[in-house]
């Protein structure tokens, strides 16, 4: 338990330096101008081996769940139904902030793209993989704040599980498509990473309410109703009881004639 606890209360700290370790050993490999065994692994693999006409169209539309349109439409999901007072601006600032660390970084490096067997056009430098950083930072947010909010089990695991694999899609979509090694996207994936979890601990609060906060605002609303005076409106035998139960058990203890 006191692991655990030790876990939990530096989650922050050990995703950074884990995200940060990955990604500067990729960088030194990278920078060393060598084809890394892993991008030539996700190259037989992904392209030589997997590669049909059917599986370009959906590795396609994979791609394209981090293209602006389709980020236009989760952003507006995120304005609608997120709690807060400004969780639009609170994506909103993740994705730009995340956009420009990832063009510092392609300056930084400037690594070619691969080249010979690419199936869409893309310009620009390529590592880290701005698609991989982008939908890492965007959908990480949104399983952030349903882990956070959602007090359903089964559909926080489902959503989160959800988004996962969606960041998991648009990364091999990268690497399929020819438009970037696997080393790119792993080092998308651990730069967002590190930026989310300094982000989710410093910057959301700023707009997101704690939890303590969203039940306060909760029970503060017109329309909520007390869990001791619902029976009133069900009248049945077994809310009767535990009514009956809730007004024994508030008596004061001055009343007691023991």
């Amino acid at each position: 338990m006191r692991i655990r606890e030790i876990l939990r209360d530096n989650l922050t700290y050990i995703v950074v330096a884990i995200s940060a370790v990955v990604f500067l050993a990729l960088l030194q490999d990278v920078r060393s101008d060598d084809i890394l065994r892993l991008d030539a692994t996700a190259y037989s693999f992904l392209v030589l081996k997997l590669r049909r006409p059917w599986l370009t169209t959906v590795m396609e539309g994979f791609s394209n769940l981090s293209s602006p349109i389709v980020m236009g439409g989760m952003f507006l999901m995120v304005v609608a139904f997120a709690p807060g007072r400004r969780p639009g601006m609170c994506a909103a600032i993740n994705l730009v902030c995340v956009v420009g660390i990832n063009q510092v970084l392609k300056y930084i490096v400037h690594r070619p793209r691969p080249d010979g067997f690419r199936l869409i056009s893309e310009v620009g430098y390529s590592f880290p993989s701005g698609h991989s950083m982008v939908s890492m930072a965007f959908y990480g947010l949104c399983a952030w704040m349903v882990w956070t909010y959602e007090r359903d089990r089964i559909i926080r695991w489902f959503c989160c599980l959800s988004f996962g694999l969606i960041v998991l899609a648009v990364g091999m979509s990268r690497v399929y498509l020819g438009v970037h090694y696997a080393s790119d996207v792993i080092a998308g994936f651990c730069v967002s990473l590190a930026w989310l979890a300094i982000y989710t601990k410093v910057v959301c609060p700023l707009f997101m309410p704690e939890e303590r906060q969203l039940h306060a605002e909760e029970v503060a609303s017109p329309s909520y109703v007390k869990p001791e005076r619902l029976y009133v409106a069900d009248n049945t035998e077994a809310m009767r009881a535990r009514h009956m139960r809730w007004e024994r058990h508030k008596l004061p203890k001055d009343d007691d004639p023991s």
